[in-house]
């Protein structure tokens, strides 16, 4: 794949298990979907330090970086001036963000709701029409919200700003085989399968197949061949479905 993203999780709440946390799986098969590869997920303390010093490694090492988490009013919501020290900037309000707070809040705007506008100078603020709420942006870093309706709605903003990359596409055989009996066979197929990514999935709960795999890659047709050679190769009656 080309282009890598990493995800930086925030959150006291989600290191203690009293939140569970509900944007990977969303943010991962969007990145796929985009031609973008996850490659590494951090999740850590409401920490100014430990956010920018989590931040400004997984910044230097991938193209982009997604935050969620900690952007809310109250005293522990630590993420936008922690981004702000991971960049060596300080904070400034952004008019933009303190003008919609206070249209939603109206007289019940208090200090620590405006703490929401206070955002990394020389960010740039996301939106359009349909999501006027923006994304706050710093070079390759996406600060989002940790709330999972939140997240999807902002997100849907930068996939066009995101699509650059090249599509990927993804095959998959349910089979009755067992993982260790096919493990010989999956790693020969992968060692020549140039540009396409061989993964193996059991189950413990599904009545119909028990282990299914999948063929990655930006080529169809390559995943198709790969996922065929694999089908050949074992028995007829142990193959479930393609998809």
């Amino acid at each position: 794949m080309g282009k890598t993203a990493a995800a930086l999780i925030i959150g006291n709440e989600l290191l203690s298990g009293k939140i569970q946390e509900k944007n990977l799986a969303f943010l991962g098969k969007e990145l796929f979907n985009l031609g973008i590869r996850m490659s590494r997920v951090v999740m850590c303390l409401d920490d100014v330090d430990t956010i920018a010093s989590d931040l400004n490694a997984l910044r230097a090492a991938h193209d982009y970086v997604f935050t969620s988490g900690g952007v809310g009013p109250t005293h522990d919501d630590m993420t936008l001036p922690a981004v702000a020290h991971a960049f060596g900037r300080k904070l400034v309000r952004a008019e933009e963000i303190a003008s919609l707070i206070r249209g939603y809040h109206g007289e019940r705007t208090t200090e620590a709701h405006l703490r929401m506008a206070d955002v990394p100078e020389g960010a740039e603020l996301i939106s359009n029409e349909h999501v006027r709420w923006p994304t706050v942006a710093i070079e390759n870093v996406f600060i989002f919200p940790g709330v999972p309706e939140i997240f999807r709605m902002k997100f849907a903003v930068l996939r066009e700003r995101l699509s650059g990359g090249q599509r990927y596409y993804s095959r998959a055989s349910y089979t009755l085989c067992d993982e260790g009996q096919i493990a010989p066979l999956l790693a020969d197929l992968e060692r020549n399968a140039v540009g396409v990514s061989i993964g193996s999935y059991p189950t413990f709960s599904q009545t119909d197949y028990r282990t299914k795999v999948t063929f990655d890659g930006a080529d169809l047709e390559a995943c198709m061949r790969v996922q065929s050679d694999f089908e050949a190769a074992i028995s007829r009656e142990m193959l479930v479905r393609s998809e």
